[in-house]
């Protein structure tokens, strides 16, 4: 049971990594923290950017 659930797991981050790379987030760096946030939600969306989602993160500018 647990090696099922890892391995669902481990294909979940996969897909969600395809797809960041199709959307090619890796090619540019990932210098803002709103690139590299909009990055950690899709590998984590995983199957789901399939499905029409689309996350995409801003991060709060911090104020002087």
């Amino acid at each position: 049971m647990r090696i099922g659930i890892s391995v669902a797991c481990a294909a979940w981050l996969v897909v969600g990594a395809m797809a960041a790379q199709q959307r090619d987030y890796f090619g540019h760096g990932l210098g803002s923290c709103s690139t590299r946030a909009t990055v950690v939600a899709t590998i984590a969306a995983g199957p789901l950017n399939y499905q029409g989602l689309h996350p995409t993160v801003t991060c709060p500018r911090p104020s002087a």
